[in-house]
């Protein structure tokens, strides 16, 4: 019971997550998907999470409604333990609070927030699709994503997994939709140029560091560049 009650926590603060980025991409443009890209995909997103109809309906209404939240994108960069580099995008209503909450989360873990800037320029911003395995094989993957103009292609037991540039998300996502139907996931990521090394003792409090991070209601996204092996991170999973 407390299981699925922890459960059922996580898939509502999820749900949250996604209403709140439609509502956004809603109101940056007309709230029809077909004529705006923005909507369409965090749609599809959220459908991927099996998110109800009348929840997807709710937030795009919600961004119509004079009274509705007005939400400010905003980046936040900063280092965690071992010199790792972290990038937290959020989704708020009050900037002030949201600092506030993300400086001290950092402070707690040993961290520190700094300026814009400070280490985005070691990430790449990429357009990131995802395609379940039972699409095809992987020579039918790179296939159809060379033909729409993405960058790269990996394969895993997960999934298929197809980049292309961050300008060129939707286009591509679109041109793939065509050849392989709906993706499970198109979004935008900030993918680490090199990744450092840490141990175990690091990695326990950098990924405490980044689960407080991500229970957080305004927090959307977080990125980082830290690296464990596979011995570590079977021990910090089980």
């Amino acid at each position: 019971m407390h299981r699925k009650g922890r459960q059922d926590a996580v898939r509502s603060k999820m749900f949250s997550k996604l209403a709140r980025e439609i509502t956004v991409a809603a109101k940056a443009g007309l709230p029809d998907p077909t004529m705006n890209a923005r909507l369409r995909l965090a749609i599809q997103n959220a459908k991927a999470q099996s998110m109800p109809k009348d929840n997807i309906d709710r937030a795009i209404k919600k961004a119509a409604g004079a009274d509705g939240e007005n939400y400010d994108e905003v980046r936040y960069e900063g280092y965690g333990p071992g010199g790792t580099a972290i990038i937290v995008e959020a989704l708020t209503d009050n900037r002030n609070r949201t600092a506030s909450n993300v400086r001290s989360i950092f402070t707690k873990a040993g961290g520190a927030l700094g300026e814009t800037g400070s280490v985005s320029f070691s990430f790449d911003h990429l357009g990131e699709i995802t395609y379940k395995l039972s699409v095809g094989d992987a020579d039918k993957v790179m296939e159809a994503a060379i033909e729409a103009g993405a960058d790269d292609v990996e394969t895993d037991e997960d999934g298929h997994y197809i980049t292309c540039g961050f300008e060129a998300l939707g286009e591509v996502s679109k041109a793939l939709e065509s050849s392989l139907g709906e993706a499970e996931t198109v979004k935008a990521v900030w993918r680490a140029q090199n990744n450092v090394p840490v141990d175990e003792e690091k990695a326990q409090s950098l990924m405490k560091l980044i689960d407080s991070l991500e229970d957080d209601d305004d927090v959307q996204n977080v990125y980082s560049n830290f690296e464990v092996s596979e011995e570590v991170l079977a021990k910090l999973s089980a």
